[in-house]
């Protein structure tokens, strides 16, 4: 899409020449030299990711309270018990908007919460995870029915820090017996790694459409509010206004459903 929206025009001189926001077209014995000085790169990334995992690994731990009382669907039980019996648990903290509709909840937490709705991989490795969230129960429950999440949830309102407080992070967890130890933690981007979408949308020549990224000459740039059609956080005057990060909130990413017919108009994130 051009500056102002429209498509960008295609003609020969543009494709070949990498004019017109795509990238320039080469033979593959050019693409192939271009793609292996990358792949020096990229397989040197992995290396050093390997080698931060396992410093990570080598992390010591703190005790945290595991009888802290934590409300789900079948309603209040300690901490502890959402290791279902496993050595280890992963949780993400869902942010959330008290009395916000669900179209005004976080536009990054949502989409975590998208990307991992069946921890039947983690579970096989002796892993749990859950979804906690500082939403008041009676709010979340009806929030997690519509949006179809399979996940484990639980409202941490009223749970004491590392657990409650602070949300929009994913922790570890290690079960000793009834003792219960916090080993890592991570905020802001390093929650990335459970969004599959945006690593894919990472090896596209456009990329993300987020307004942050480099962009290489000529390729089109996020409009102001990010990818358009993604991202709607109010309305003024009757008119949908879109927010500063392209992210989606939760109509988006529930097949079938149409915000304008199921969730109305008028909620804000902020």
């Amino acid at each position: 899409m051009g500056a102002a929206g429209a498509p960008l025009r295609r003609t020969e001189d543009s494709v070949t020449s990498g004019t017109g926001g795509r990238p320039a077209v080469v033979d593959m014995a050019t693409w192939e030299a271009a793609r292996a000085e990358l792949l020096v790169r990229e397989k040197a990334h992995t290396r050093e990711g390997d080698a931060l995992a396992a410093a990570r690994r080598g992390l010591p731990m703190v005790e945290v309270d595991g009888a802290a009382e934590v409300v789900g669907a079948g309603g209040a039980v300690a901490f502890r018990e959402l290791f279902e019996g496993r050595d280890e648990l992963v949780v993400y903290q869902h942010m959330w908007w008290d009395g916000a509709p669900f179209q005004g909840q976080c536009e990054g937490c949502t989409m975590v919460a998208w990307h991992l709705r069946d921890a039947a991989y983690l579970n096989a490795r002796g892993v749990s995870f859950a979804m906690l969230t500082s939403g008041p129960w009676a709010e979340v429950a009806p929030y997690v029915e519509f949006m179809g999440y399979t996940q484990p949830w639980f409202s941490v309102r009223d749970a004491p820090a590392p657990i409650g407080g602070d949300m929009g992070r994913l922790l570890s967890f290690l079960r000793d017996g009834e003792r219960v130890f916090l080993t890592y933690g991570t905020t802001g981007r390093g929650t990335e790694r459970i969004n599959s979408s945006l690593a894919l949308l990472d090896q596209t020549p456009y990329g993300r459409r987020e307004r942050w990224e480099t962009v290489p000459d000529g390729r089109p740039e996020a409009p102001d509010g990010g990818a358009p059609g993604w991202f709607w956080r109010t309305d003024v005057d009757g008119v949908a206004t879109w927010g500063p990060t392209g992210r989606p909130v939760p109509q988006w990413t529930r097949p079938g459903v149409s915000p304008a017919e199921t969730l109305g108009r008028g909620g804000h994130c902020h």
